[in-house]
């Protein structure tokens, strides 16, 4: 019996601060493997990088690469994270100077073609005497990567006939690197014969002991770098094969941090400042932002994603603003620090009575005081609905609340059958926040620009 040892981490979101515990708990736990003679495979699981960190922002996810070589990473695949907010050139050079295997087997030039820097899938020859097949996915998100110019391909088209081939080239075993959610992951287990292990990602799923289904262990490991996956497989040299499989989550709570580290990340937190230092306009005026009442800031970005997706109506939540900018010069680093989502402008389409029926329910005091996570938001509460070319009033009645009492779109009464091009942010079009904008059948993204590009954009075009 021998025995290989992996760690994975998944959903880092570019959350620095944990970092140097979990380089440090990996370090010390490669110099027990080394003493002992035992391989260790450590494995990327997607999203490592998140913008709402200046250094990511900054580097376009080039420090994550960095910061990822120096751990020493043998595979990762891919998030959405990494997927889509980034465009195609930006993603096709991300991984230029990786160490390590990037792993995607669903994601395609729109020519069908793999990119130059993925594999869909690598086999290991371990130490052990055994070969690992490691397989790569990424979460489908079919219509923001083909607005990027790529394709990517559900999962359950191409995993079948993926496991065979990569048996067929030897393969002893089959790991999945998947940063598709608990639900596919599940399904895969259930539907799909012959994966041994699934080490999952992107729904921060939090599975300490491993979960079984079916004949297939799933593992995760939350999110954030609070954690490290462990699997430990014994290997039964004699028939070429895993004989158990035992998975568990280390806290890298109370973990000392690596002073390396430390010093990697101050240096590159040091020339992230100094690329967003640029300055990309001057206003004579500071601009405001009131999470819960009218403001400057707010309405120029609500004017802002009208006019770029040509909209007749522009509708932001004041809460994607997280300060105001003061008068004088503003830089890159200033819209990154008030706008740090990755939320993209869209555009759908709302019959009059779906549109006042979205208007009341943003403006009921839990919806603005509702303190949001997900979907790209970044803030700490949704705020005050804020509109471009749509005119809201308002009244307390005796129960205390606000009640709407007048709608006006471009100076004129709602009309319930007539229907209305109403620009927002993507995140409405997700989940059930606004259901009769996630359940809109016209529905157009604008990628890559996030919002703070159109803050950019109006502030050089108002001056």
């Amino acid at each position: 019996m021998k025995h290989i040892h992996l760690y994975h981490i998944n959903d880092l979101h570019s959350h620095f601060e944990n970092w140097p515990k979990v380089v440090s708990y990996i370090k010390q736990r490669r110099e027990v493997h080394q003493r002992e003679q035992e391989e260790m495979i450590v494995l990327d699981i997607g999203d490592h990088m998140d913008r709402f960190h200046p250094i990511t922002e900054a580097t376009l996810g080039k420090a994550n690469v960095r910061l990822m070589n120096e751990l020493g990473y043998n595979y990762a695949t891919i998030g959405n994270n990494e997927g889509i907010t980034l465009s195609k050139d930006q993603l096709d050079s991300l991984y230029s100077e990786a160490n390590f295997s990037v792993l995607v087997s669903n994601l395609f030039e729109q020519n069908g073609r793999t990119p130059s820097w993925v594999k869909p899938y690598s086999i290991h020859k371990s130490s052990a005497g055994i070969n690992i097949g490691l397989i790569g996915l990424t979460v489908p998100f079919q219509k923001f990567y083909q607005l990027l110019g790529w394709d990517v391909v559900s999962p359950f088209e191409i995993v079948p006939s993926l496991i065979q081939e990569v048996k067929q080239q030897g393969a002893d075993c089959i790991i999945l690197l998947s940063h598709l959610g608990i639900n596919d992951d599940e399904r895969i287990a259930r539907e799909v014969e012959g994966v041994d292990l699934i080490l999952g990602a992107h729904t921060h799923h939090l599975l300490p002991d491993g979960e079984e289904v079916e004949n297939t262990i799933l593992c995760g490991a939350g999110k954030f770098g609070m954690n490290v996956g462990y699997v430990k497989l014994t290997i039964d040299t004699t028939a070429n094969k895993i004989s158990s499989i035992e998975p568990k989550v280390v806290s890298i709570e109370g973990q000392e941090e690596c002073y390396e580290t430390l010093s990697t990340l101050q240096e590159e937190a040091e020339r992230a400042s100094r690329v967003l230092s640029k300055e990309v306009a001057y206003i004579d005026s500071p601009l405001e932002v009131e999470w819960y009442k009218p403001s400057t800031l707010a309405n120029l970005l609500a004017e802002a994603i009208r006019e770029w997706c040509e909209g007749e109506i522009g509708m932001i939540n004041a809460g994607v603003l997280l300060d105001s900018l003061p008068r004088g010069k503003v830089t890159l680093g200033d819209l990154h620090r008030i706008c740090p989502h990755p939320i993209n402008p869209c555009k759908v389409h709302l019959k009059g009575d779906q549109l006042k029926e979205v208007i009341l329910q943003a403006a009921t005091p839990r919806m603005e005081q509702l303190k949001m996570k997900g979907f790209g938001f970044r803030g700490k509460v949704l705020g005050k609905m804020v509109y471009a070319g749509v005119e809201v009033e308002t009244v307390v009645m005796a129960d205390g609340l606000p009640h709407v009492t007048s709608i006006l779109v471009n100076g004129e009464a709602i009309n319930p059958e007539r229907e209305y091009i109403v620009a927002t942010l993507d995140m409405f079009t997700f989940g059930g926040l606004y259901p009769e904008i996630s359940h809109s059948k016209e529905k157009q993204y604008y990628l890559p620009e996030m919002l703070r590009d159109l803050l950019q954009w109006k502030l050089l075009k108002n001056t």
